[in-house]
């Protein structure tokens, strides 16, 4: 139930919205829970159908999408490798806690070839760290909305087939997609939550990696 002014002064105690830009969610659990499903679940999606059909998958930055993602990749029967901060071991045992079979850090060699790599992080290094990860023929998908530029790196890296892609937007079809699998896979999301007075500090913990999961705003 939404609440709001009318033109006219008076309240109107329903929101009319566009069924071209609404989804059915169907899911239990209050707003805060399955309020990452619409953003970070859905751009996870999207970068996972990218990545391709491969069993052998590393995410690297594992927050609000990868941990999403990673239960997912688990349920349709993929070995998950997550790629952390350097040090950062409450990530990393988050990551296995939801079925990873390895985690490590970001500059760290997974014990076997990937088949994909999907970077959430924002930074542009990981992009050559991802390449030497995956064998002949991998893909690397960038899967944030910016990220700092990428240094150069030996066209080795690139050679034998690799691909690097990025995502920049969904589709309907990926929204209906993920949010059918999402609660038959019985995704779970770890929210923190913040007053929306306290975005400012919401922002500081998710940059300094004092959160895992991800933060979700309450107004």
């Amino acid at each position: 139930m939404f609440t709001g002014y009318t033109r006219d002064g008076g309240y109107a105690t329903h929101a009319v919205a566009d069924a071209r830009y609404c989804f059915p969610l169907g899911a239990a659990g209050d707003d805060a829970d399955i309020a990452p499903w619409l953003c970070a679940g859905l751009i996870g999606w999207r970068s996972y159908r990218m990545a391709g059909e491969g069993n052998r998958l590393g995410l690297y930055g594992f927050g609000a999408a990868a941990h999403i993602l990673a239960q997912v990749a688990i349920w349709q029967g993929r070995r998950v490798y997550a790629f952390t901060r350097k040090g950062d071991t409450a990530a990393q045992e988050f990551a296995r806690s939801l079925g990873a079979v390895w985690a490590g850090g970001s500059d760290d060699r997974p014990p076997e070839p990937l088949d994909a790599a999907i970077i959430f992080a924002p930074v542009g290094a990981l992009v050559p760290a991802a390449l030497k990860a995956v064998r002949k023929g991998g893909r690397v998908v960038c899967g944030g909305i910016h990220m700092s530029d990428i240094p150069s790196f030996p066209y080795a890296l690139l050679w034998e087939e690799r691909h690097v892609m990025s995502v920049a937007n969904l589709t309907r079809a990926d929204a209906d997609e993920f949010l059918s699998i999402a609660p038959q896979a019985g995704v779970k999301c770890e929210v923190t939550r913040y007053p929306l007075a306290r975005g400012n500090e919401a922002l500081s913990d998710l940059r300094d990696g004092r959160l895992q999961g991800a933060a979700v705003l309450i107004p």
